[in-house]
C-alpha cells in the first residue's frame, strides 16, 4: 500500500504483481524521452482497437485469436505504463490522470466487448453481462475511494492484469479446441467462448458481492 498524491491508498495486491511490478520498472527505466503517459494511453487504446479487430476477424478463422492475444498485451502495455511512468518521472497530474485513465478504461472496455458480442464467438447477451461485471465492479472502486479514501484495483489476488491472462488463455483454447456448440437445459446453445467467458463473468460477480459486503460491514462497524 502507497498514500499518493491524490491523498488515497492505492493497493494492487495481484497475484502476478512480483513479476509485473519489475518489469514496469524496466519499461519506465528504458522509455524514450518522446513517450509521455499520454502516449501510453493512446497505446492502450490502439490495443483494444487491435482485440477488437482480432475478435470481429475470428469469426472467420480463429487464428486471429492470436491478434485479439496480442491486443492484450499492447492493452496491458499502455495502461500499465501511462500512471507508472508518470510516478516514475514524478511528473503526475493527479487528477486529470486519474480522471483520465478511467474514462479511457470504460471506453476500451466498451471496445472489447462490443467487438467479441457481435463477433460469433459469443452470445451478444454474455458479452453484454462481461461488460456489466466490469462496470459494477468499476462503481464499487470508485465509491470505495470516495467514502474511505481507498482505491483498491485487486479482489482476491486477481486485477486487470490477470483478467488479461485469462482471457489470453481462453483464446488459446478455443484456437486449439475449436469453438463448438453445447446444447443447454434452457434449449439455447451456447459455444465453448460462452461457457469460457461465463466463468469470467462468474468472478467478476463474486467478488464485486465479496467486495461489497465487505465494505458495507467495515463502513457499519466504524460508525460512517
Amino acid at each position: 500500500m502507497e498514500k499518493k498524491s491524490t491523498d488515497h491508498i492505492r493497493i494492487n495486491d495481484i497475484l502476478l504483481g512480483g513479476l509485473e511490478r519489475p518489469a514496469l520498472q524496466y519499461f519506465c527505466k528504458i522509455a524514450p524521452a518522446w513517450a509521455t503517459p499520454d502516449t501510453m494511453t493512446f497505446i492502450g487504446i490502439f490495443g483494444a482497437l487491435v482485440i477488437a479487430a482480432g475478435y470481429i476477424l475470428a469469426s472467420n478463422n480463429l487464428a486471429f485469436l492470436w491478434l485479439a492475444s496480442l491486443g492484450y498485451v499492447i492493452n496491458w502495455y499502455g495502461d500499465s505504463m501511462d500512471g507508472s511512468l508518470a510516478r516514475y518521472r514524478k511528473i503526475e497530474r493527479p487528477k486529470y490522470g486519474y480522471y483520465v485513465d478511467h474514462i479511457v478504461d470504460t471506453v476500451n472496455e466498451f471496445i472489447v466487448i462490443l467487438a467479441l458480442g457481435i463477433s460469433s464467438l459469443v452470445h451478444f447477451e454474455i458479452a453484454a453481462m462481461a461488460l456489466i461485471g466490469y462496470l459494477m465492479l468499476s462503481a464499487h472502486t470508485f465509491l470505495r475511494n470516495y467514502v474511505d479514501n481507498v482505491f483498491k484495483i485487486s479482489f482476491g489476488k486477481l486485477g486487470p492484469t490477470e483478467v488479461r491472462v485469462i482471457i489470453i488463455l481462453i483464446n488459446t483454447v478455443v484456437f486449439f479446441l475449436g469453438n463448438p456448440s453445447f446444447g443447454t437445459l434452457l434449449q439455447i446453445d451456447l459455444t465453448l467462448y460462452d461457457f469460457l467467458l461465463l466463468f469470467v463473468i462468474g468472478l467478476l460477480f463474486l467478488n464485486f458481492i465479496i467486495a461489497t459486503v465487505t465494505t458495507t460491514r467495515e463502513l457499519s462497524r466504524n460508525g460512517e
